[in-house]
């Protein structure tokens, strides 16, 4: 495996974070969980507030006589009959779909919980306010935990465009939200993404994956030393590997074609001026050159459309740029969280039961398998 890793993407466990260290593997840090440890930090601001929802919600949830008054009067004020959903602590997005939920039936929470007396301190009208405004702040975290966490996608490329539209979004809701507690929510969203965030764009994994995403390239820099940076190291990258190929395949290659292609004709005097003329081309060509070249025609090409697939267009690409290929083969392989690797070892948990420990890690390996790929 040494020579295969590219990256590695996981949480920023101390120990995790060591173990890495000492394999000497480029590591970058998950993204999702960056954003978890500084929200959940910043909720803290209205952590009374957010107590008193997730008591509300518990009492539903424990009382199925309150579950079917909630959704008789639902039904009553012509709504959608939501039920209530709880906090998990290990995802802070869990929080803003709680809150999210019970905005959305506030009206019916409201009035079930006076007409069945509950024993749960009710929300006043400050309180709902204050829920409002901090839905409105949270919400483009959640949009962005979302987008970064998929499978499907390139994702890594992104984290430079939406690490900075989360920052400016937050500063928008600096001189928009009213309420006190709201207002401590945002200071340290932004006090946070200030310090997580400095110099991304100076970051080698984030810089060259986004450089080589045809749909953004330099249009995602506000920096022009970090593009600079960036753009050297891909071109040093591409003329290594153009020198590397050309000493261990050169001849290989070679050998390969002959074997399939027809024979060439014998030499007459007919191509001899032709030849003659020809061979002041033959000359080997400069790596280092050549990977300058592709790289200034790669960024003279039109930006891709944003919700295309790049790596659609380094597909077809490929001939035209055969170093940069061979780069953005090893950068947009990363990903921009470690949120799909656990989603395996949940589904994994799923699998083996108390009632199912007995399966084989064979079969086991094909179940996980089946379960990750059968909606492909």
């Amino acid at each position: 495996m040494e020579n295969k890793v590219v990256c590695c993407v996981t949480d920023n466990a101390a120990n995790i974070t060591k173990a890495i260290q000492l394999l000497k593997w480029t590591h970058h840090p998950c993204l999702a969980h960056t954003i978890n440890l500084f929200v959940r930090n910043a909720l803290k601001a209205i952590k009374p507030t957010v107590d008193k929802v997730k008591a509300i919600v518990e009492f539903f949830h424990r009382s199925t006589a309150a579950t079917q008054k909630l959704k008789s009067t639902q039904r009553q004020m012509s709504m959608a009959e939501l039920k209530l959903k709880q906090e998990c602590v290990t995802r802070w997005n869990s929080a803003f779909h709680m809150i999210q939920r019970i905005l959305e039936s506030k009206d019916a929470v409201i009035a079930t919980l006076a007409v069945i007396n509950a024993p749960v301190a009710p929300l006043s009208q400050e309180e709902w306010e204050a829920l409002q405004e901090a839905c409105s702040v949270l919400e483009p975290f959640d949009q962005v935990t979302v987008e970064i966490s998929a499978e499907r996608y390139v994702t890594a490329s992104k984290m430079l465009i939406l690490c900075r539209g989360l920052q400016r979004v937050t500063t928008e809701h600096q001189s928009r939200v009213t309420t006190a507690c709201v207002k401590d929510l945002v200071n340290s969203l932004s006090s946070s993404m200030d310090k997580k965030f400095h110099r991304m764009e100076y970051n080698a994994v984030l810089s060259e994956t986004t450089i080589l995403d045809p749909r953004f390239k330099k249009a995602a820099f506000s920096d022009n030393r970090a593009i600079d940076e960036a753009l050297q190291r891909i071109t040093t990258a591409a003329s290594r590997h153009r020198q590397s190929s050309h000493l261990q395949g050169g001849h290989g290659g070679e050998e390969g074609a002959a074997a399939h292609e027809p024979e060439e004709p014998q030499a007459s005097a007919v191509w001899r001026f032709f030849e003659e003329r020809a061979s002041g081309d033959t000359a080997p060509r400069n790596p280092t050159a050549d990977a300058i070249l592709e790289v200034r025609s790669y960024l003279e090409e039109p930006l891709f459309q944003r919700s295309a697939d790049p790596l659609r267009w380094w597909e077809t690409k490929a001939l035209i740029y055969p170093q940069l290929s061979y780069v953005m083969a090893r950068r947009l392989c990363i990903v921009a969280t470690s949120v799909p690797s656990e989603r395996i070892f949940s589904k994994t948990g799923q699998i083996i039961t108390e009632r199912r420990n007995r399966i084989s890690p064979a079969k086991l390996r094909h179940l996980v398998f089946l379960n990750a790929n059968l909606s492909l």
